[in-house]
């Protein structure tokens, strides 16, 4: 004898709610081995950057410590060229007191005269260009040793560098 239930609407809806049931599992298990493939690639991907990004900000550590050493260079440097312009104003400034000196010694010579002769005018024209002459060693002076200065606290910059 065969064993056969009725079929009735009741046992074809529950028949049909199993399947589906077992369709959304079924899409269900897919979705999630789809999920944590993703995941896994996600952590990869984080472990990679994560070290990228570790190898850049040393890489910039080192950049920055570059560039402050190059700035308190420039800086330096900037400091000890200050002298040389100073040097040089002073330079300029005695230069227009002897063109203004020179002006003056033109002039009077230029004057009619009255008793005086050729040589006092050779005389002073000597006396001038001896003035000027001082004062361009000088000033000279005065730039060599800015220089020298210069020169030698590059010298200690570099070695302390090359330390």
């Amino acid at each position: 004898m065969a064993y056969y239930k009725e079929v009735n609407v009741g046992n074809i809806a529950l028949l049909i709610i199993a399947i589906a049931f077992a369709v959304l599992v079924l899409f269900l298990v897919i979705v999630l081995y789809k999920v944590s493939k993703t995941i896994e690639e996600a952590n990869r991907t984080v472990k990679l950057v994560s070290s990228d990004v570790d190898l850049l900000l040393h890489q910039a550590d080192g950049l920055m410590a570059k560039a402050n050493t190059l700035l308190e260079d420039v800086n330096g440097k900037v400091a000890t060229i200050d002298p040389l312009f100073t040097a040089v104003a002073d330079l300029s400034e005695s230069i227009s007191d002897v063109n203004g000196s020179t002006r003056r010694l033109v002039t009077r010579i230029n004057r009619p005269t009255t008793g005086r002769t050729a040589t006092s005018a050779v005389l002073a024209a000597k006396t001038a260009k001896k003035i000027l002459c001082q004062k361009k060693i000088r000033q000279k002076r005065r730039v060599v040793q800015t220089l020298q200065k210069q020169k030698t606290i590059l010298v200690q910059k570099k070695k302390l560098i090359l330390l």
